[in-house]
């Protein structure tokens, strides 16, 4: 079927093998104590999606997220976005993603964070998951569904996981009003792989799945990755090594062209 063949592809693209142990050793060469790690001091190495901590922070104030929130975070990869509204905001986070690789590194950096009470992981599919209908508040996503062709199952299936009155806090790069993108992208090395849809388009298809907008922001600018060269222990050098220098010029082209565009939103399940 389509969505195991494209799970087996992203999984072959993103998976990184002893990629927990890769990531304490970078943070230990950038002079961070491994006994006393803080969410701030992981921030550069499991916050892999545009814009970093900071956009996780913006996203969680912009649906209000509260103490004892039930939230699914799709594709939730090193988990840093779950740990972050465990800790910062009092979340019980339920992570998935079809990556082993780095299900097994984030449920480590939990552990070693302790917040393994607060914050669990699961290997799983974004398009079948696992879990009784109306069981979280909030279902977030961050960066997930660009190698997902099928939105419109991914987005029943988010319906269907909800409450009723429950919220989708979502960030996703969408298609800019200029095409095609410039490749290679962070998560596709050509058309093949990348799935963007332009952001009206988007937004009537989630609408139609069975939720009403509460917000929508364009932060395309405030997202936008610093032109200096990554630190090594930056996420995206440990997980795209070499590949990185490419992905960052062509990134840099799509944003200045109006290729692909970041949207923060947020919507209310009906």
């Amino acid at each position: 079927m389509r969505d195991s063949t494209e799970s087996r592809a992203i999984s072959e693209y993103w998976g990184r093998e002893n990629l927990g142990q890769t990531i304490l050793d970078a943070l230990a060469a950038a002079g961070k104590n491994l006994d006393a790690l803080t969410i701030g001091d992981m921030a550069a190495t499991d916050h892999f999606h545009s814009g970093g901590m900071p956009a996780t922070v913006r996203l969680a104030r912009l649906a209000g997220l509260r103490p004892g929130t039930r939230v699914l975070d799709v594709g939730g990869g090193l988990g840093g976005p779950a740990r972050t509204l465990a800790a910062e905001f009092g979340c019980h986070v339920t992570a998935i993603d079809v990556t082993e690789s780095y299900v097994r590194a984030a449920a480590m950096l939990t552990e070693r964070l302790r917040l393994a009470d607060r914050v669990r992981h699961y290997v799983g599919n974004a398009l079948t998951l696992p879990f009784d209908d109306g069981t979280f508040d909030v279902v977030w996503t961050q960066n997930s569904g660009m190698n997902i062709s099928d939105k419109q199952q991914l987005y029943t299936g988010l319906h269907r996981v909800l409450r009723l009155g429950g919220l989708l806090a979502t960030q996703e790069p969408m298609a800019g009003p200029v095409q095609p993108p410039v490749f290679p992208l962070m998560w596709a090395r050509d058309p093949s792989q990348s799935f963007l849809r332009a952001p009206t388009e988007m937004r009537e298809l989630i609408e139609r799945t069975g939720f009403r907008i509460r917000a929508w922001d364009d932060i395309t600018a405030e997202t936008a990755g610093p032109a200096t060269v990554a630190p090594a222990h930056a996420v995206q050098r440990l997980i795209m090594g070499e590949a990185l220098e490419a992905i960052t010029r062509a990134g840099q082209q799509n944003r200045e062209q109006g290729r692909i565009v970041m949207v923060q939103a947020v919507f209310e399940r009906l």
